[in-house]
């Protein structure tokens, strides 16, 4: 009985193009994912949020896939990952949930898409309501005492090298009011403490926030300009012709244009 020999490896399959990339295709039996083109070819995210999100596509499932195991896993540092994980979840390519296990421990679930999640895309393609003219709000009141310290222990969150003690926390949250009383929002104050951090270990994260806070103090808000509370002048009320019976405007009853001309003309 003659043994059958095994099956020669088809041979892969090469489409032609006179310009542009030519694409070499063997057949895949194991080791590969697929990905989808709205991820790899979505118009809006960074090469690395689409190196990024392919990666975790070809993951097994429970792996870890936080800022710090991603970090020990591939080439790029904390602050790209995380750059590229929130692009991620603005396009609804990645979803992070905080859970509170029987234990009473609270761990983050990740949910990784395949195709991006239809409530995000059709937020982000829904046009802009038309503004409506409202009349003035009041003016706010102060922000809470603990805003400040809530901000400044929230952005080790954004980097970890902006982990602070409670004692640091409370040194520097006069500075940080500073910005609050002057009308900068919450999040334009973390946009500026977190943006443009150096790649460098950062030694001392007090000192860096403490230069950061004073050096770029926003000035003041310019006062209003007074408005103008002149009314406006009315127009002259709605007279009836005497003629002709036409609505005219005029300060005093008689009779419309067209019929003082005929009265001249015929004069």
């Amino acid at each position: 009985m003659t043994a059958q020999q095994p099956s020669a490896p088809a041979p892969a399959k090469t489409r032609r193009s006179h310009s542009g990339v030519t694409h070499v295709k063997e057949r895949l039996d194991g080791n590969f994912t697929v990905i989808s083109n709205e991820l790899l070819q979505h118009p809006e995210l960074s090469s690395t949020a689409k190196g990024i999100g392919s990666y975790i596509q070809s993951l097994p499932e429970g792996s870890p896939v936080g800022i710090k195991a991603l970090a020990e896993q591939l080439p790029e540092g904390e602050i790209r990952i995380a750059s590229a994980l929130r692009e991620l979840e603005r396009y609804g390519f990645h979803l992070r949930t905080k859970e509170r296990l029987p234990s009473g421990q609270v761990v983050t679930r990740t949910f990784a898409y395949n195709r991006p999640r239809r409530a995000v895309v059709e937020a982000a393609r829904a046009p802009e309501p038309r503004a409506r003219p409202r009349t003035p709000a009041p003016p706010k009141a102060p922000l809470a005492p603990r805003k400040a310290p809530d901000l400044l222990a929230g952005l080790r969150a954004y980097d970890s090298r902006l982990l602070l003690s409670e004692r640091e926390v409370h040194r520097l949250a006069p500075a940080l009011s500073a910005w609050l009383e002057r009308g900068v929002p919450p999040t334009a104050v973390v946009r500026a403490l977190t943006t443009d951090l150096p790649q460098d270990p950062i030694k001392h994260p007090a000192a860096f926030l403490a230069h950061r806070l004073a050096s770029q103090l926003p000035p003041h808000l310019p006062a209003p300009a007074p408005r103008d509370t002149a009314a406006p002048a009315r127009p002259d009320p709605l007279q009836t012709c005497e003629g002709c019976e036409r609505a005219f405007r005029s300060a005093r009853p008689g009779r419309c244009r067209d019929c003082r001309a005929r009265s001249e003309r015929a004069a």
